[in-house]
């Protein structure tokens, strides 16, 4: 079995709910089993501003899904929520990204792992640090790169129903 940690991401069509639904559909993934998520955090967008803030989280899964095939079902549930890809850093029902896969890098056309900028992107490094606080990036533990980050405009969402469980 590996460890992976899935970013999510929405602005679109109730946000809240469609990050919990992506939550519950991740924990029934083939060959997976979700073994942790974050708290959900709402984040000003990263691209265009003319769009709504973003309900984010992360999970995290042990798979015995390759790398690829565990994008392919990322990406399988992101068209479950009518993902439409019109504009770079537009606005979207629902984001899953492959964040880590064990201490895997790849670099490949279809998959980058560790995900390209998730150490400059605290809407990333906050929830993954609430989840797993003892991770490291890059030979850095996460804590360091989230030092470096203004995470002032994340808000921690306290009145969801997503139980969190404790820290990996």
């Amino acid at each position: 079995m590996s460890f992976a940690y899935i970013g999510l991401g929405s602005n679109l069509d109730n946000p809240t709910d469609q990050v919990r639904q992506a939550l519950g559909e991740l924990a029934r993934l083939p060959l997976s089993d979700m073994v942790g998520a974050s708290s959900l955090y709402a984040t000003p967008p990263l691209g265009p501003q003319d769009q709504p803030d973003f309900i984010n989280a992360v999970a995290a899964l042990q798979t015995s899904l390759s790398p690829l095939a565990l994008l392919d079902q990322l990406q399988a549930l992101e068209q479950h929520h009518r993902r439409q890809r019109r504009r770079h850093w537009g606005p979207r029902t629902l984001d899953l990204d492959l964040l880590l896969y064990d201490q895997l890098a790849l670099d490949t056309p279809r998959l980058k792992l560790p995900h390209l900028h998730m150490h400059v992107r605290a809407f990333v490094l906050v929830p993954l640090y609430e989840l797993a606080p003892g991770l490291s990036l890059h030979q850095r533990p996460l804590g360091d790169w989230l030092a470096k980050l203004d995470s002032a405009p994340i808000r921690r969402l306290v009145d969801t129903d997503v139980n969190p469980t404790a820290t990996i």
